[in-house]
């Protein structure tokens, strides 16, 4: 694959496009390799590494190219010199029927998806559902901000918010005059829900879901919570 097609791969339209994502640094090329020894996929990734991590071992087709090159298709300012061109249809982490479903509709922050996700690879037993409209996680700031965790946790893309009712028994959302998620109630959902970062859920959407509403009490000196740190405290009261 040519430099100036590997540079592309940064826009969405060309990542679905070839089918194909960058991940960078040598943490995340970690991860990947960890995840490509179960999902034998990942497997068909290339490694592009500068003179410094020639030698760095590894189960992917590897390319020697220079400093410059690099620096010419890294999304970062300081490029490390290690570069993975994944296969984004191989990174699909089997999940379990016993996993907790989390359900974003239309977040946008890739940097809020990314801490989610790693939030749910640390604490296991999760799986994310992303709705139409969201961001791409396969942005290289999503995949960034994941810590590798993207390779860990099963994704469902563009799940439609009125499917939920048919695939699960109990949904649960956040609204500022639910029942605290310190309740019993709370941990009996299978589904939790979180709306867009600015527009959270529309209201009649969300009516039609019968979804059991919830709160995260607080002092109340400010409006709301970080999409990310919201469902950062649910899940870890759900684990709790």
């Amino acid at each position: 694959m040519k430099l100036d097609a590997i540079k592309k791969l940064q826009q969405k339209k060309y990542r679905q496009e070839f089918g194909q994502c960058l991940v960078e640094g040598e943490h995340l090329v970690l991860e990947l390799e960890k995840a490509a020894k179960k999902q034998t996929e990942l497997q068909a990734s290339t490694l592009l590494v500068t003179e410094d991590y020639a030698e760095w071992p590894s189960l992917f087709n590897k390319q020697v190219i220079s400093s410059k090159q690099m620096a010419s298709i890294s999304d970062t300012k300081s490029p490390q010199g290690i570069l993975a061109i994944v296969p984004s249809q191989a990174i699909q982490p089997v999940y379990a029927e016993t996993d907790i479903a989390i359900y974003l509709y239309q977040i946008q922050d890739p940097g809020n998806l990314g801490t989610i996700l790693r939030t749910l690879g640390w604490f296991g037993g999760f799986r994310c559902l992303l709705s139409p409209g969201s961001v791409d996680p396969f942005n290289p700031k999503v995949i960034r901000a994941s810590m590798g965790a993207i390779f860990h946790v099963p994704l469902e893309l563009d799940v439609a918010l009125e499917s939920l009712t048919g695939r699960f028994n109990q949904i649960a959302c956040l609204d500022m005059h639910g029942d605290a998620i310190t309740s019993a109630a709370f941990r009996h959902s299978d589904c939790y829900l979180f709306g867009n970062e600015a527009r959270g859920v529309p209201r009649e959407q969300l009516a039609a879901l019968q979804a059991k509403a919830f709160t995260i009490p607080g002092a109340g000196l400010i409006e709301s919570l970080n999409l990310a740190s919201a469902v950062n405290l649910c899940v870890y009261e759900r684990q709790r």
